[in-house]
């Protein structure tokens, strides 16, 4: 097939459409529509006529209209998850301060609680269903302090924090919600 200055082509196996500006050796050099300059083989080039035909570079482009951004779908929440507690204090103690250095037992232990305490106090003001308190297995002394807290409250109830997740270093509370 003949080439000249002004034809419109297209790439085979490429969505690529330009115009023949020139040739060079046995070269046809085509400019696409947005300006870049290539340079291809007769072969490997379509003259496009006005003749129906469809080619690489309009199914690229019907591709390109019809491709729309996808809707990212809605997190599907399994039953088991829902009831997931909604809010984890860690009471360890190298989660709360810096360092211990020349704290004692009873320091560190008045720290966990105001801790626990105050993170209660956010979740039931702030209508928060469950809070699981982590405290380690230790020698439960955390533990009894904690039961000891929640205990003074008489809308929300404790038991041990899911075993699978926490082991026995964990407790949840579940706060009742006044209508």
């Amino acid at each position: 097939m003949k080439f000249k200055v002004g034809d419109i082509v297209e790439v085979l196996d490429e969505a690529l459409r330009g115009e023949v500006m020139g040739f060079e050796g046995n070269e046809i050099e085509v400019v696409t529509e947005d300006g870049f300059t290539f340079r291809y083989r007769p072969q490997q080039l379509v003259k496009i006529t006005d003749e129906i035909q469809v080619s690489n570079y309009e199914v690229a482009q019907i591709k390109k209209q019809k491709e729309l951004p996808k809707k990212k779908q809605a997190k599907v929440v399994k039953p088991k998850e829902r009831n997931a507690p909604k809010m984890e204090v860690d009471l360890h103690i190298h989660q709360l301060v810096k360092s211990t250095k020349g704290m004692g037992n009873f320091d560190m232990l008045e720290i966990q609680l105001q801790t626990a305490r105050r993170q209660l106090e956010f979740a039931i003001r702030n209508r928060i269903q469950k809070v699981v308190f982590i405290h380690g297995v230790g020698e439960g002394v955390l533990k009894e302090e904690l039961k000891y807290l929640f205990n003074k409250y008489e809308n929300l109830k404790f038991y041990d924090a899911e075993y699978k997740k926490y082991g026995l270093g964990a407790t949840e509370v579940y706060i009742f919600q006044n209508p």
